[in-house]
């Protein structure tokens, strides 16, 4: 059996982390440049109002956004116009802004709003968590830079993609709402504004296996949960409908789950619903998932997702000119994505961007044109 590693998978406009265990993906991270969540990062901010309602004080960081302090994390005794060190303990997310905490440092401090210092990113926080494993990356800048922070013996440089076929698979599972299950049935994951919805549907057992056959599924089917939840960074309020159990039986399946749920530090198992559903609640602190890629994909992830093809488009044919059709809503993203358009260039040569209205989205096509 293969040895447990970190994969590092990098194109302009985006880094893909993967802890890859025993042929699966154990955790997953998508980051991009130009839209980092932050966690982590310190801050020099000033106080703008107290929220003695909210019991905390939102806070001006660099770049006009606005965090909240709890009292409960430093916010407490402190007045307007007050000059903070914070760190960001909560990534923004679902429309409001990050959660902070208040960073530890006893110097005097002055304006105006900046960036002390950025966060680990995902390579590195699985390189902390999991220190025996080796990082395998595909890109010599992302290579370099955590050589310097972990060491040369740590870090292995790949000519080919960091992730192989099997890898890819899975990431792509983590953009659609449906997960297919060992042996048959499906995952339904609908997230709303106000909670998560999982729908367990026994598919092809539905009506013609005995109560046994039902109570196996919904036991394969948690365990699938709760490592999805963990995969997608799904947080908040999570509801869990079984398939084909009464209410009073699926209470059996809770110790099972339960052990499943302790290997998330971030989640717990509060109970069943009157109505028979499991009820889990999570601890917010990455972005999710779905907000990242969007669901279903936004016009820049099928961007990226082409130039990362572009890319593979380049080394095989060095030197040609690399031509990307695609909606003008996909092009649109990727002007708008901070450098990316020039990471590419630098990378595999000019990029033509050719609108074609009626081109539908996930249908970008990049090929190679000879100069």
């Amino acid at each position: 059996m293969a040895a447990p590693l970190i994969l590092v998978s990098v194109s302009p406009g985006e880094q893909r982390t993967a802890l890859w265990r025993d042929g699966r993906l154990e955790a997953a991270f998508v980051e991009r440049p130009f839209d980092m969540e932050g966690l982590g990062d310190v801050h020099v901010g000033r106080v703008s109002a107290r929220a003695p309602a909210m019991a905390g004080a939102f806070v001006a960081l660099a770049g006009g956004v606005t965090g909240f302090l709890p009292d409960s994390a430093g916010a407490k005794g402190r007045g307007e116009g007050e000059w903070l060190r914070v760190t960001v303990s909560r990534a923004a997310q679902g429309g409001k802004g990050p959660r902070l905490a208040l960073h530890p440092g006893t110097e005097p401090l002055a304006g105006p709003p900046r960036l002390l210092a950025p966060g680990p990113d995902a390579p590195l926080l699985l390189a902390e968590a999991h220190p025996a494993l080796t990082l395998r990356v595909d890109h010599p800048a992302t290579a370099a830079r955590l050589r310097a922070r972990l060491g040369r013996e740590r870090v292995e440089l790949i000519a080919t993609p960091a992730f192989d076929e099997p890898v890819e698979d899975e990431f792509t599972q983590l953009t659609g709402s449906e997960v297919p299950l060992p042996g048959g049935g499906r995952l339904t994951l609908h997230p709303t504004s106000a909670l998560l919805a999982i729908d367990i549907d026994a598919g092809g057992l539905a009506g013609g296996r005995d109560a046994t056959a039902h109570r196996d599924l919904n036991a394969r089917a948690l365990a699938e949960a709760a490592r999805q939840i963990r995969l997608r960074h799904l947080a908040g309020a999570i509801l869990i409908d079984m398939a084909g159990m009464p209410a009073a039986r699926r209470r059996e399946l809770m110790p099972g789950f339960t052990a499943e749920l302790r290997q998330d530090p971030l989640a717990r198992l509060v109970g069943i619903t009157g109505l028979g559903l499991l009820e889990v609640q999570r601890r917010r602190v990455r972005r999710p998932l779905h907000e990242v890629l969007g669901l279903p994909l936004s016009p820049l992830s099928h961007g990226l997702a082409a130039l990362r093809q572009g890319l593979v488009a380049a080394r095989r044919r060095p030197g040609a000119r690399l031509v990307l059709s695609a909606a003008p809503s996909v092009l649109a993203a990727l002007r708008q994505a901070g450098d990316t358009l020039a990471v590419f260039a630098a990378e595999a040569g000019p990029l033509e961007l050719r609108p074609e209205p009626l081109r539908p989205l996930g249908e970008e096509h990049i090929h190679a044109e000879q100069a």
